[in-house]
């Protein structure tokens, strides 16, 4: 096994100086799209601080006037299975939503090499009839042996709305076929969709992958589609469910449960237990207490849902109730046995300064007071800087006994400006989420942005990962049980908006 990144500690009063060197490897968009099976191709950076990069992320290639921002990348997500690891993120980012295509990186060796190229058949990049594309989401089928990848196809006729959900198949993670038509709005507005199937052993519904979307025209109501044929036809239901940012998972009996940000600014679960049929009404998971994140950067607070081998639902998202004044936001970790109720949250970070848009990520073979948890996160060291000042890294941390007590954090990536990022109408973006997957027995590998400075007005957004991977391990048990919560944040907004 590769040896672990040296670590490196984050305080919360000591700066940090430095700034990772990206060397990259351009491929031409017209090779990418004929083969879609490009051979692995190491493209390493390593900032100053000893923590060594590999870039996953492949240019659109797309510079005409009106597309996508070029150079910039976001929004990724990553699954692993057997010996595969496979991430997706949003390439060319357009400044009002979306991006000009999705990019793919995949590794049949768990992390060793790396393949990259573009999912076809989506936008104009690829071959396909869509204006953009945005909010990829990555899972594997196992009973049917299939790779997929769902993404949110945008239409800008007579305004920019969420025109269909697409899933993307392959059989081993490189070669990709055209997009099966998933779900489509009709006179709605779709928006966040993300998959998940049924690998369980004893699940009854076994085989059976399941895609949510919430339909920004209808007050976000949250839609589920099924498939049981590996992805090439999906029947909808709907739920009493509103909300945002919806992340399924399914437990070992083939119970789907979905924690999401609700409409009433909660954190909130819905479940179905006869594998997607029909849904039960939602439950609170906890009150979503908010940190207006500084910078002008885009941050909702957004569930990060996984499950261990007894079916325990872990979720994370950024809360801002155990710092004084709300002045900085922690992550915080609920968990749930089956769904139907979730214990108070507890901190995750304690380092100072504001911790926001986790991506949370569990050995799925590991089970209770041995679970193996990994989180990796944006951090401003300082919370209350300014777009000038302000200053992104990228952190991570690590539990091996289920959440109980967590490693040292380990930067990453940065410092950034987040002027660097790629502008959004609703601010700078790294992307809406993270993501992490771990390896049963073995490391964890995250997927992030690393911005360098513009160069000749071109962007330099690239989505990373940590070369060799990240070792799972714990620090010391708290002093106290738990962490009190001593603030409450800003109101909530009446309706999440989009956020493509």
């Amino acid at each position: 096994m590769p040896a672990p990144a040296r670590r490196r500690g984050i305080g919360g009063l000591v700066p940090v100086i430095t700034v990772p060197v990206i060397t990259v490897v351009v491929t031409t968009v017209a090779v990418l799209i004929a083969a879609l099976s490009a051979v692995p191709v190491p493209v390493l950076a390593e900032d100053a601080g000893g923590v060594p990069l590999t870039e996953l992320g492949a240019d659109t290639g797309d510079d005409a006037e009106g597309a996508g921002q070029r150079g910039t990348q976001a929004g990724s997500d990553t699954y692993q299975w057997g010996s595969t690891i496979v991430a997706a993120q949003q390439s060319g980012r357009f400044h009002d939503a979306g991006a000009s295509g999705i990019a793919f990186a995949t590794s049949a060796d768990n992390g060793a090499t790396w393949a990259r190229g573009l999912l076809p058949g989506l936008t104009a990049a690829g071959g396909g009839p869509y204006a953009r594309v945005s909010d990829p989401s990555v899972a594997f089928d196992a009973r049917h042996g299939v790779w997929l990848i769902v993404s949110l196809a945008l239409s800008d006729a007579g305004g920019l709305t969420g025109a269909a959900v697409l899933t993307s198949r392959s059989a081993d993670g490189l070669t990709w076929d055209r997009p099966v038509t998933t779900a489509v709005a009709g006179g709605g507005d779709l928006d966040k969709p993300w998959i998940v199937c049924d690998n369980g052993a004893a699940s009854p519904f076994r085989g059976r992958c399941h895609v949510l979307y919430d339909d920004h025209a209808d007050g976000n109501a949250i839609h589920l589609a099924r498939s049981a044929d590996g992805g090439l036809t999906w029947e909808v239901t709907g739920t009493s469910a509103t909300g945002i940012g919806g992340q399924p998972v399914v437990r070992p009996n083939g119970a789907v449960v979905v924690p999401y940000l609700g409409n009433d600014g909660r954190i909130r679960s819905v479940r179905s237990r006869d594998g997607g049929a029909s849904w039960e009404e939602s439950v609170l998971v906890a009150e979503a207490q908010r940190h207006a994140v500084a910078g002008g950067l885009r941050a909702a607070p957004l569930p990060s849902a996984e499950t261990d081998a007894d079916g325990a639902v872990y979720v994370a998202w950024h809360d801002c109730r155990f710092q004084t004044d709300c002045g900085g936001n922690d992550i915080v970790l609920s968990r749930s046995a089956t769904g139907a109720s979730w214990s108070e949250p507890a901190r995750v970070t304690a380092d100072g300064g504001d911790h926001f848009i986790p991506g949370l990520g569990v050995d799925r073979e590991s089970t209770g007071d041995q679970a193996r948890l990994a989180l990796v996160y944006y951090r401003y060291p300082e919370a209350l800087c300014t777009a000038a000042t302000c200053r992104l890294t990228v952190a991570y941390t690590s539990s091996s006994n289920g959440g109980a007590s967590w490693s040292p954090p380990l930067e990453l990536a940065g410092p950034m400006s987040p002027g660097w990022l790629a502008a959004t109408e609703d601010g700078r973006t790294a992307g809406d989420y993270l993501s992490i997957s771990v390896v049963p027995g073995g490391s964890a590998f995250p997927a992030f942005a690393v911005a360098a400075a513009p160069a000749g007005g071109t962007l330099d957004v690239r989505t990373h990962t940590v070369t060799g991977g990240l070792p799972i391990m714990s620090g010391e048990p708290p002093t106290v049980a738990r962490a009190a919560a001593i603030a409450s944040g800003d109101p909530h907004p009446a309706l999440p908006p989009t956020a493509r």
